[in-house]
């Protein structure tokens, strides 16, 4: 199967001796460990260690790419800007395009971190039309999409699965909102996080689910083939559970 063309993503170039330093010192995974070619799936916290954003660091060819989403991209490099000061680190815009598929990949494709079914990515001329239904895939294997599942300033990445992601590492040493990440992993147990749910019927995204007292247990995100990614309380999954007029199975 051919490629197709990411039209949601952004292509940034970075440059400047500082550039995986600086980087090393913001986001959750460890860049320094990139080779030539490779990338590293990572994110960028609030010092609350809520979630901002979510981007691939790449080494392609020697050169250095973010790899972000264009929704949240401008916002990403105002602060990334702001944390700059007198470090070496340039930001450019790249002319590259963002292409990713599944199956027999180009010799310069490069596998998707987070998950074998997501397949590949290159970084360069365009591919063909999108058509391959990504929603499908993400609720079969629980991978949470930029502002979908992963909502700026709300979301906390361990109950996102970052971890099964290969987006956190525990050993690089201190990031932004590195504390509350590690308190989170080390010192408490998760009591809710994304999980995928059975569905019968339909409801907007971001539609609470509910307990039959009415209490909520939680909310509901992408849908696809009678199965749904969801946060929810996992002290709450028992019984028959609703989210609008749709009922679900935890």
């Amino acid at each position: 199967m051919p490629g197709e063309t990411a039209p949601d993503r952004r292509l940034i170039a970075l440059g400047g001796a500082d550039a995986l330093p600086f980087l090393q010192g913001l986001v959750t995974n460890d860049v320094l460990r990139l080779r030539d070619p490779d990338l590293v799936y990572t994110a960028l916290l609030s010092p609350q260690g809520k979630y901002l954003a979510d981007f691939f660091v790449v080494n392609s060819g020697g050169q250095l790419l973010l790899d972000l989403p264009e929704s949240l991209a401008a916002d990403t490099l105002r602060r990334l800007t702001l944390y700059r000061l007198r470090a070496a680190v340039t930001f450019a815009p790249s002319d590259l395009s963002v292409t990713r598929g599944l199956g027999p990949a180009p010799a310069d494709a490069l596998p998707d971190p987070r998950h074998p079914a997501l397949g590949w990515r290159t970084y360069g001329a365009p591919g063909s039309t999108p058509m391959i239904d990504w929603d499908a895939i993400r609720v079969a294997h629980v991978i949470p999409e930029t502002g979908i599942e992963l909502i700026p300033n709300e979301t906390f990445i361990l109950e996102a699965g970052f971890e099964t992601l290969q987006g956190v590492d525990y050993r690089k040493g201190c990031y932004v909102g590195q504390e509350v990440t590690a308190r989170m992993k080390h010192k408490t147990e998760l009591r809710k996080g994304l999980i995928r749910v059975g569905i019968t019927g339909t409801a907007p995204v971001g539609t609470p689910i509910l307990m039959p007292d009415g209490r909520e247990a939680g909310t509901l995100f992408t849908q696809s083939g009678g199965h749904a990614l969801a946060h929810l309380r996992f002290d709450r999954l028992d019984g028959p559970l609703t989210a609008g007029e749709a009922r679900i199975t935890a």
